[in-house]
């Protein structure tokens, strides 16, 4: 009999569950939280009400021509038109523009931020194209 009360007794035990209160022994140096479940966002509303509007157009990309001594001389002897564009505006931007306004072909784009803070773009035209007649058309001369 004492053996299957010692039987009966360990099997209460165990269905009982044994506790082990007390602290843990942290053997490193630093804590990493645990991770848990991430669920994906299921928002009830778009987190904005309207697609953003691209604010950069031809039109606005393009201030105005420039229209100082050495821009003509510019337009003169190098067949080169400049203008001052949007600060935000680059040099792909600037030659698309350029091509839809005027309806030219430019072979490249050269910026620069002047001291003013301004963004000053030299516009090279092809060979195709007269600086000269452009800058007319467009009211520079």
């Amino acid at each position: 009999m004492a053996g299957k009360a010692k039987a009966t007794a360990v099997a209460k035990k165990l269905t009982k569950g044994i506790s082990k209160k007390g602290t843990r022994i942290h053997t490193k140096t630093h804590f990493y939280r645990g991770k848990t479940l991430a669920l994906p966002k299921a928002p009830k509303y778009a987190p904005r009400s309207t697609p953003k509007k691209n604010t950069l157009d031809k039109f606005s990309i393009i201030k105005y021509p420039l229209t100082t001594e050495s821009s003509m001389k510019l337009i003169e002897d190098s067949n080169t038109l400049v203008f001052i564009v949007d600060i935000k505006a680059n040099k792909r931007q600037i030659k698309a523009a350029v091509k839809d306004l005027y309806s030219i072909e430019c072979d490249k784009v050269n910026t620069l931020i002047t001291p003013r803070g301004l963004k000053k773009s030299y516009v090279r035209l092809s060979k195709d194209f007269d600086a000269l007649d452009v800058a007319n058309r467009v009211g520079v001369i």
